[in-house]
């Protein structure tokens, strides 16, 4: 599972069961950490997700600044609530690029609601594929 973690919307993206390719799922709406926590909770009970991976949105310079703070604290309070491993992705970019995937989408909303869910796609996909990488 992928999660992008936003201050208003989390992205929520799946892998298929073979780890090859990383979909959209769905956008949270936050609401306040211990709701958006039972959420997550769910969606990884219901579609068995074996381990998390979660964009750090890092300063272009790689260092961490305030909002991959707020990431690293609010994925803490995760990991206490749920034996799935967590691990850490560099998000540089992903947002961007996931707006340009979907600059078809017909409104604002639309268009920000699929930006984040392939955000999460986007910072999972990258995981998968660093994954199968031969060199890894």
């Amino acid at each position: 599972m992928g999660l992008d973690i936003g201050d208003r919307w989390i992205g929520v993206a799946l892998s298929d069961p073979d780890g090859i390719l990383a979909s959209p799922l769905t956008i949270i709406d936050r609401q306040d950490d211990r709701q958006d926590i039972e959420a997550i909770i769910g969606l990884i009970k219901q579609h068995q997700a074996e381990q998390i991976i979660v964009g750090l949105p890092r300063s272009m310079d790689g260092s961490l600044g305030e909002q991959a703070k707020k990431v690293k604290t609010f994925t803490q309070k995760i990991s206490r609530q749920t034996e799935t491993p967590v691990e850490f992705r560099d998000e540089r970019l992903t947002t961007v690029s996931a707006k340009r995937l979907r600059r078809t989408a017909s409104t604002r909303k639309a268009r920000r609601d699929r930006d984040d869910a392939i955000a999460a796609a986007i910072i999972l996909q990258g995981y998968l594929d660093e994954e199968r990488s031969p060199s890894r």
